[in-house]
């Protein structure tokens, strides 16, 4: 259709403008409502799961004595096994920072299972019932927890390829994993759906109340449980009573009472993009132009990475909304046949590179 695929010139390129341009996924999609992509995003954030999925919750230690949750997607048919062995991909599921799992990333999720991944969604401390055991929560570009659940994912399921798909403000974290880990990521790719790639500029400049208010009560909401364990880390007067995304973020990571910081210093250490050229894991980022939350694509798309690097892939399209890209009919979302053909396109091109090198294939 009128999708580009921004990217510098290599042979994996190549190889995903040819799978790309024959997948059906971007051909025929159709955008029901062109001049209201935001009433379509906030129809997204409000609309409850048609079927909800059976998911199997672990509960991951952490060093720190914390927990994250994994909650494996067993179907809506209540299967068993949703973390069997065997060669299927692992797709790690990674919500938006708010940790709020939309109705889009669980249809993504139910695609994946019906082709043979085995998806499992990411869920922060403290988001979506994971209990707060430590007065600490996740900041918006620190991948350490996220680290520690592909580390067990790895050893796990250690002869399956681990992949991961990020939406909205959640890609902060993964481009920041991506970033720090470099070639030690333990991904063999990734991809982010309406990301968000500078998270500074992105709180400042501030959020159509449309997407922002949701998130906000959804987030409040979720602390409130914790006011308690929290009191004695944060302010939860300042805390429960922001009126934005910015100001409860301020809140949690730099009015801190034990640690305080500035918000320049929270910044230094967050930003999704600070490592950005240690990334050695190919990277698709779907993005729309009329993206409302993201911002104009002029100021908040990064075209220089896209140029210089490798490993990023960028798949821009002029009408999708956020997380949206929706189509008429069935299928909901064209945006997850294009990731999930991604997926399978690079899984194909490291095949035939290790054919082609007579590379052995790792146990």
């Amino acid at each position: 259709g009128c999708c580009r695929l921004l990217c510098k010139r290599s042979a994996l390129a190549q190889h995903l403008v040819r799978s790309l341009g024959r997948s059906a996924a971007l051909r025929g999609g159709r955008w029901p409502w062109p001049r209201w992509p935001r009433l379509q995003m906030l129809r997204q954030l409000l609309q409850p799961p048609e079927l909800e999925p059976a998911v199997a919750r672990e509960l991951l230690q952490l060093p720190d004595t914390g927990l994250v949750a994994l909650d494996w997607l067993v179907g809506p048919w209540g299967a068993a096994g949703g973390g069997g062995g065997g060669p299927s991909p692992v797709l790690l599921l990674i919500p938006n920072a708010a940790g709020k799992v939309t109705e889009g990333l669980l249809q993504l999720g139910l695609r994946a299972l019906e082709r043979g991944f085995i998806p499992v969604i990411f869920n922060r401390r403290g988001h979506n019932g994971c209990p707060l055991t430590t007065p600490r929560l996740q900041p918006f570009g620190d991948p350490g927890d996220l680290r520690e659940a592909v580390t067990y994912l790895r050893c796990r399921h250690p002869a399956a390829p681990l992949l991961a798909v990020s939406e909205g403000s959640g890609s902060g974290l993964l481009l920041a994993y991506l970033g720090e880990s470099g070639s030690s990521s333990r991904l063999a790719a990734a991809a982010c759906i309406s990301p968000v790639f500078r998270g500074r500029e992105w709180f400042e400049a501030g959020m159509p109340w449309l997407y922002e208010w949701p998130l906000l009560l959804h987030l409040k909401r979720g602390l409130s449980r914790y006011v308690g364990s929290l009191a004695e880390a944060v302010d939860t007067d300042r805390l429960l009573g922001s009126r934005s995304l910015r100001e409860l973020e301020e809140a949690l990571f730099c009015r801190t009472g034990s640690h305080p910081t500035s918000w320049e210093a929270y910044w230094e250490r967050n930003e999704p993009l600070r490592d950005a050229d240690e990334a050695a894991v190919p990277v698709l980022c779907l993005c729309s132009a009329d993206d409302p939350v993201r911002g104009p694509p002029a100021r908040s798309l990064p075209w220089e990475l896209f140029r210089s690097s490798p490993y990023f892939f960028l798949l821009l399209t002029p009408r999708g909304g956020h997380c949206g890209f929706p189509r008429r009919g069935a299928g909901g979302c064209w945006g997850h046949e294009a990731v999930l053909e991604y997926f399978r396109a690079m899984a194909e091109f490291l095949r035939a590179e290790e054919r082609r090198k007579g590379l052995p294939r790792p146990r």
